[in-house]
């Protein structure tokens, strides 16, 4: 079946590209910003020839023919209808003239003297003023209601105002007296959000759109002019003019030509929120911080300004509380309320209904929400959430139903988690998270005492998205609050999904690593800093995984703790690293092999007598064994860490503590730990560091204990001279030896045929 297709009036099409026009005005840019060509020049040539481009091409318009009517426009046509279908020569001849105008004044601008400058460019505002009677009509859509007018107010209130503060701080402030400038940034800020608006609402692809835009940005450009070029050389600022004059004209002839065209209007389109946040909170900000750098804090206009953007923010949040909820459509059956059904009220609805509730959200596209994901977790470490009793469960809805809002939706998703879908905005959506927390806390009364719960939530926007992805962005949101301790509110965002998706597969994959043979251990040499000459190893663990890569301790030994494998990891690396060092000392070498235990695996009540038969399996010398624990770990659990550190002393194993902070505490906690060996970092012995002196009173205490000082992570050559002249007795890192495997270490050792003890 052939398509009819309607006819297109032969309205002649651009000659010359806006692309060359735009690289001309570029180029010119670049030569006036060197100071090759005066300012007022670049002005001159720029606006003259994008004018005379632009009104040339508005002429052409205005003897194209009418455009043949449709089928189905011929029947009824409203006023605005007929007024775009009608020939287009009313609405070219004065876009053509305000055009024409701001060229002219641009134009004349250099031939005039400094006293009557300003006088042409408010001339040239006063004629450019054609463009407001020249305007197609704007496409309209269905009235919306009174909130979401005063909404659609206040968020343009809030934009305005950071873009007036912009203009504020930006503009001169010794060539405009402070009236004038406000008056001058009270302009740019409402052109621009007039440009703002435009290029985000839902007809901004149509061509009285663009004739909206380039007028703002044209009437912007002969604002800028007024308020610049008031001395005698003007200088370079005055070409900030040009981007919106050239860009404003020829957005004009192109939307005009659109909008006078017989090509239906496009359809209307979801509007563009973020732009109209982010773009005046980024212009404000940079603004305030090029005040800062060039020309000293913000004086009192603009503190004021910057004041006056909390109302309306505030306001914003506080219109989207309780807003009616828009209709779904017929075909998607929203999720009922709770409360809507007296049967049932205060009752949550289930996962099914919830996916429902959202996607009908999504399709009536209603106002940005949140959805909250709430875990609840019984207490113990070794208790799981479907330990918390029925009727504690029912007190758990009670609880959440008296704090959420009336239009709140609650749903079961969990045996013990639920979600609540809120249509309030960011701020009070996190309020809401932290309320229930408080709420849900609370002691619970049951038979024999009392029952605390701790809760975790995930808070997502409701952005327009899948509603399975928002509830898994939620979901992932409360997996971060549970791992990082409970009782707390997170919000997603895309690095924690990423972090998340990582801590998943670490996981998954570490269990069964030692018995796949996936770890390794790689050893870095400790040398005597009088002689250079190795005198010892330290293990280091590595996890060579398939699916991950090479994963480093510090990244998958929290998890280890989590998932309680520190053990069978511990028991792995001290059985390797003795191995190895067996293998080192079979010969005349003798060297002494570091290893790292955390304080967990340190105060296991077996600790002690498993290094003892680990030892004596390999036959080694108790003394070429160090167990090195990091000090900031210590505090917690010092007693046992105190009688751990002294059963292995008493087996003759030596003891190291790492990662020594230097502070007045870690100093007077010296005394009780039982240690041979204290490992400091890099920072104290480094000649430019302020904390440089504290290494000598970390060496005179050494001294006074009996302690050798070994400085690690010394990368460069000066931190080595830097250790030895400190005292350091001992030195490890990249500028002495790399970890490396156990033959590489070996072939290092091979050059060092005395290397010793």
């Amino acid at each position: 079946m052939p398509l009819a297709y309607p006819q297109r009036a032969s309205i002649p099409r651009p000659a010359v590209p806006d692309v060359l026009v735009l690289a001309a005005v570029a180029l010119l840019l670049l030569v006036g910003a060197a100071g090759r060509v005066p300012a007022l020049a670049v002005v001159a040539l720029a606006g003259a020839a994008s004018c005379t481009l632009a009104g040339t091409r508005l002429s052409r318009l205005t003897f194209a023919p009418p455009p043949a009517p449709t089928p189905a426009q011929a029947p009824t046509r409203s006023r605005a209808a007929r007024r775009r279908t009608a020939p287009p020569r009313r609405v070219a001849v004065l876009l053509d003239a305000a055009v024409v105008t701001a060229g002219l004044t641009a134009a004349v601008l250099p031939l005039a003297g400094p006293g009557h400058r300003p006088a042409v460019v408010g001339s040239g505002l006063a004629a450019a003023a054609l463009f407001v009677a020249g305007l197609p009509p704007a496409a309209r859509g269905p009235r919306p209601s009174a909130r979401v007018r005063l909404r659609g107010v206040v968020d343009a209130t809030a934009a305005g105002l950071g873009l007036v503060l912009a203009g504020w701080l930006l503009l001169p402030r010794d060539r405009l007296g402070p009236p004038v400038r406000l008056a001058v940034a009270v302009a740019l800020g409402a052109l621009a959000l007039a440009v703002l608006v435009v290029l985000t609402g839902p007809h901004r692809r149509t061509g009285a759109a663009r004739c909206r835009a380039g007028a703002a940005l044209t009437l912007a450009g002969l604002v800028m002019l007024a308020a610049l070029p008031t001395g005698a050389t003007p200088d370079r600022a005055a070409l900030l003019s040009v981007p919106p004059l050239v860009s404003g004209v020829l957005l004009t002839a192109a939307g005009a030509r659109r909008a006078t065209g017989p090509e239906p209007a496009p359809p209307a389109l979801p509007t563009r929120v973020w732009p109209r946040a982010v773009v005046p909170a980024v212009a404000a900000v940079a603004a305030s911080g090029w005040r800062l750098r060039h020309g000293g804090p913000p004086d009192l206009t603009a503190v004021l300004l910057a004041l006056a953007l909390a109302p309306p923010l505030v306001l914003r949040d506080l219109l989207r509380a309780d807003d009616p909820a828009q209709p779904a459509r017929p075909d998607v059956p929203a999720a009922r309320h709770p409360s809507a059904d007296p049967d049932t009220a205060g009752a949550p609805v289930d996962r099914l209904a919830l996916l429902r509730a959202l996607a009908a959200r999504r399709d009536a596209r209603a106002p940005a929400g949140a959805l909250l994901f709430v875990d609840l977790h019984g207490p113990g470490p070794a208790s799981d959430g479907h330990q918390v009793p029925e009727d504690v469960l029912a007190e758990v809805v009670r609880r959440a139903r008296a704090v959420v809002g009336p239009r709140d939706l609650l749903a079961d998703v969990t045996a013990t988690g639920f979600a609540v879908v809120t249509e309030v905005g960011p701020v009070l959506a996190y309020a809401l998270g932290t309320r229930l927390l408080a709420a849900l806390t609370q002691p619970y009364p049951v038979a024999g005492g009392v029952l605390r719960l701790r809760a975790g939530v995930g808070l997502a926007e409701l952005g327009g998205g899948a509603p399975e992805a928002v509830l898994r962005q939620a979901d992932l949101a409360r997996r971060r609050a549970v791992q990082l301790g409970r009782d707390r509110v997170e919000w997603y965002d895309a690095y924690l999904e990423e972090q998340l998706v990582r801590r998943l597969d670490l996981e998954r994959e570490l269990p069964g690593a030692v018995a796949r043979g996936e770890l390794d251990l790689v050893y870095q040499p400790v040398l005597d800093l009088a002689d250079r000459q190795p005198v010892g190893t330290e293990a280091l663990l590595r996890w060579r995984s398939p699916v991950l890569g090479t994963v480093l301790p510090a990244e998958f030994l929290p998890v280890a703790e989590d998932l309680d494998m520190v053990g069978e990891l511990g028991c792995w690396v001290l059985d390797r690293a003795c191995r190895q060092l067996a293998a080192w000392s079979a010969g005349s070498r003798q060297l002494w092999m570091a290893v790292n235990v955390t304080v967990r695996e340190l105060t296991a009540p077996d600790f002690v007598p498993r290094t003892a038969a680990v030892l004596d399996a390999y036959g080694l010398a108790p003394d070429r064994l160090v167990v090195e624990v990091a000090e900031p770990r210590v505090g917690a659990e010092l007693p046992t860490v105190v009688a751990r550190l002294a059963g292995l002393r008493s087996l003759g194993v030596r003891t190291a503590l790492d990662d020594f902070r230097a502070e007045h505490a870690s100093l007077a906690q010296l005394r009780r730990l039982p240690i041979d060996l204290l490992k400091v970092g890099p920072q104290l012995v480094d000649p430019a560091d302020p904390q440089r002196p504290l290494i000598d009173v970390v060496v005179n205490v050494g001294d006074r204990l009996g302690l050798d000082i070994v400085a690690e992570e010394l990368e460069s050559a000066s931190l080595v001279d830097g250790a030895r002249r400190a005292g350091c007795r001992y030195g490890q890192g990249f500028a002495l030896a790399r970890p490396a495997t156990a033959e590489r270490v070996e072939a290092y050792l091979e050059e060092f045929p005395s290397a010793s003890r």
